[in-house]
Parts: C-alpha cells; sequence; structure tokens
C-alpha cells in the first residue's frame, strides 16, 4: 500500500470565522475560504476553524467539514450527545446542502443529476478519481442561476455559469470532480482545472460556497433552515 504524504502548508487566514447563530448546544458559522476546517498534523497547519472556536466554545467537536477552499455554512456541536445526534442526521442524509458555484464555461441543460461513483487513489494524492468499480457512490444535482461573461484584463471574454448544487451524497471532492465530469469544472479550482489562463488574472479563491444547510436540531426538534448568500 502506497503512503500518503500531505506536503500542504495553508497560508495565512486573516478572515474572521462569521457565528451566524449558537445556543447551549450548536453553533452555525460562516467559514471564509482559505481556513482549514480542522488543524493538520503540520504544526504549520494548526490554524483551523476547530482551533479557532474551541478557545470560545470549549469542548465544541466538528460535525462535518468545508473544503480548505471553500466557504460557507457550518455546523459545530458543542458537546457529544448532540455531535453524535448531528452526526446520524448526516449519515442517513437527513441534511440538505446547498452550494452556489461558479463553473467555467456555458452549461448545456438547466439543470440535472451527476451520477459518477468517487475513489481514493494514494498515487494521486490528492487527488480523487471517478471509478465505477472501486469508487463508492456519489450523486449531486444541479440548476442553473445564470449564464453570463466576465472580460479577463486582456480584453478575453470568459464564459461563466452560476449554478446551484444540491449533493445527495458527502464525499471528498465530490462537488469539484462532478463538475469537472460535467465538463465545466468549478472556477479557481486547482485540482480539477478550473484556473484560468495563463497570463490572465488569477481567481483569489475556490468560487465555491455552502449557502444552505438543513437539518432537525437535536434537543428542540425544530427544523433549522440556515441560509447565507455568497458574496460572488
Amino acid at each position: 500500500m502506497s503512503t500518503i504524504i500531505d506536503t500542504f502548508i495553508a497560508p495565512p487566514c486573516h478572515d474572521k470565522v462569521d457565528i451566524l447563530h449558537q445556543d447551549e448546544h450548536l453553533v452555525l458559522i460562516n467559514k471564509p475560504s482559505g481556513l482549514l476546517s480542522l488543524s493538520g498534523k503540520n504544526p504549520q497547519n494548526l490554524d483551523s476553524v476547530h482551533h479557532r472556536l474551541v478557545k470560545t466554545f470549549p469542548g465544541c467537536t466538528l460535525v462535518h467539514r468545508l473544503d480548505f477552499g471553500t466557504s460557507g455554512l457550518m455546523v459545530i456541536a458543542r458537546n457529544k450527545a448532540i455531535n453524535a445526534a448531528l452526526c446520524q442526521q448526516f449519515s442517513q442524509r437527513a441534511v440538505t446542502k446547498v452550494y452556489s458555484a461558479l463553473l467555467c464555461g456555458h452549461l448545456d441543460n438547466n439543470e440535472g443529476v451527476i451520477d459518477a461513483p468517487i475513489a481514493k487513489d494514494p498515487a494521486l494524492f490528492p487527488l480523487m478519481s471517478i471509478c465505477a468499480i472501486n469508487g463508492k457512490p456519489a450523486r449531486s444535482g444541479y440548476r442553473v442561476i445564470e449564464r453570463f461573461y466576465h472580460e479577463l484584463e486582456n480584453g478575453t471574454l470568459l464564459p461563466l455559469t452560476r449554478v446551484e448544487l444540491t449533493p445527495e451524497t458527502g464525499r471528498t471532492h465530490q462537488l469539484r470532480i462532478h463538475c469537472q465530469q460535467l465538463g465545466n469544472p468549478i472556477l479557481g479550482c486547482d485540482l480539477y482545472g478550473g484556473l484560468l489562463l495563463p497570463g490572465t488574472e488569477q481567481t483569489p479563491r475556490l468560487m465555491l460556497h455552502a449557502s444552505e444547510l438543513h437539518f432537525v436540531h437535536p434537543a428542540s426538534g425544530e427544523w433549522i433552515r440556515a441560509r447565507n448568500e455568497s458574496l460572488f
């Protein structure tokens, strides 16, 4: 078995973690792009959502994660019982997650579903791959919000599509690799082909934002329908 060596060092993130809601059981936050969800093994990757929040909310734990470059909504449990209850909702796919994204090019269809199993391959780390044999089931829905053109510094018009993405499963890099599978990678994606052409302006971040999170509050039993619009 190949040994996976992670050499990634996260650059400093000066953006704050916005607390959108808090009670004695959980915290809802907006994660900035460019911040790890959980601290890495390398001491240079200590800064993270969890590292920052545990100072204010001792004993808090992550229920789920967002990729380093992804911004948006996360729910944080403040004790083990709430963590277990929320993790059960995620594992049973009872949580609705909605993302906003900018994709390269103009999509042909206005909506659809990408059904493509995703597999880990140590030889490709940190990349994931589509694999019908060894991959785990993965489904993502998409809906076009807007097709438009963005003018680059050199005058080139870059076709972009603003979409709403709804993952039915939660595989690593699922939305990024599924959009690549469509032929329209997420703008700013360094792993799956969404960077701008050399010599043009570079996108400052991955254009993927967790905009909605719907789940049942484990203590009150009430539906939480959190919404946090993307800034891009």
